[in-house]
């Protein structure tokens, strides 16, 4: 049964340093829901206060309508999945699977039933009488994954999951944890510092820094309408630039240099000023680059052939180093020292308060308040 979690101003502290100072937000009932952000930032802090682990100072953590605070880990009915797999070395699939209905005392029959029936879901039956020495990494966490869900719990807590894994498995993996989780229809809180594979399995995301939620939000809207600039930096790669913003014949354009200029015509409401300085992102695929036509001026430092893109370094006039992403193409690459001109696609790059550093376009929100 899927439940629905709460957050009502949780503070965690450890003696006087508070960690997370106060949040409120929450997950929906039957929602793939990540904690993403850097070594540090409170993540998986939150994911223990969740699992019973840690302790709260403030607040109020609900399962629905049920206060959480004080009831022991053993009896939040969680399954908990973690970086090292822990699973039983000395039994085989099948055992370790059942292990958590055995502590239930339930039947034997239906043990086995459950078991078989997640063992398809996971698909490792075909494994089911070997021991994990003798599987792979990606096998051994689906036994993992297995165990936590076979015991039907109210919510999934993944606590970095698929660090341990390859390049190439943790991408397999990541598709098979998100058709699962949709198969089975369980509330999913998620921890990971991997912005691509938080955005290739999350129905949300919360980007967090030092203990605080930055923006709560779908994949799509936090990469292409990032709150801040922290988060526009944190998600994917991005260049900020310096820029200003003037206002001309009742028009806002964004200048970025004296030959280029673009029409910001989805700046919010509260803008005011006829003249004003900010942060602008450009992700390295949102530039255009051109030969000849009109744009900032710039010299191509470096390329680095990707198979479907390159990698372009250039340094504009004024200074600045960007990366660019272009598609690779037969005819080949742009050598170091070429001349070009860059173009923005305008309706994608994204504007911030420079002081603030929050984005100034219409209707983007962190989420929260």
């Amino acid at each position: 049964m899927s439940i629905s979690i709460h957050f009502n101003d949780v503070v965690k502290k450890y003696n006087d340093t508070t960690v997370i100072p106060g949040i409120s937000f929450e997950i929906k009932k039957g929602e793939f829901f990540t904690l993403l952000g850097p070594s540090g930032c409170g993540k998986t802090t939150l994911l223990r206060m969740v699992a019973g682990f840690n302790s709260i100072e403030g607040g109020e953590i609900a399962f629905d309508d049920k206060v959480m605070n004080h009831i022991a880990p053993q009896h939040r009915n969680i399954g908990m999945v973690f970086q090292n797999y822990a699973i039983f070395p000395h039994l085989n699939v099948k055992q370790n699977v059942a292990f958590g209905l055995g502590n239930r005392k339930l039947p034997k029959a239906e043990i086995e039933e459950r078991v078989s029936e997640m063992l398809d879901i996971v698909q490792i039956k075909q494994y089911e009488n070997r021991l994990p020495e003798n599987l792979s990494g990606g096998q051994q966490q689906r036994i993992a994954l297995a165990r936590a869900i076979v015991i039907e719990p109210s919510v999934l807590l993944m606590d970095e999951p698929l660090s341990n894994l390859d390049a190439k498995l943790r991408i397999e993996m990541r598709e098979a944890i998100k058709e699962i989780q949709r198969k089975v229809g369980i509330t999913t809180v998620y921890v990971t510092h991997d912005q691509e594979e938080a955005m290739a399995v999350s129905d949300r995301i919360a980007v967090m820094n030092s203990g605080v939620i930055q923006q709560l939000a779908t994949p799509q809207e936090i990469y292409l309408r990032p709150a801040n600039v922290f988060v526009a930096s944190f998600i994917g790669r991005t260049n900020i630039l310096e820029r200003k913003v003037m206002k001309h014949n009742g028009e806002y354009h964004l200048i970025f240099d004296d030959q280029y200029r673009v029409r910001a015509t989805n700046l919010n409401s509260d803008t005011k000023a006829n003249e004003f300085k900010v942060k602008v992102s450009v992700r390295p695929e949102e530039f255009i680059i051109s030969e000849d036509h009109d744009g900032m001026e710039g010299v191509v430092v470096d390329n680095v052939f990707l198979g479907m893109n390159i990698q372009y370094f250039v340094e504009l006039k004024s200074g600045e180093k960007v990366q660019i992403t272009q598609e690779s193409t037969i005819k080949g690459t742009l050598k170091p020292g070429t001349k070009v001109k860059l173009r923005v696609k305008e309706e994608k790059i994204n504007i911030f308060d420079f002081a603030s550093e929050n984005n100034i376009l219409e209707g983007v929100t962190n989420g929260i308040n």
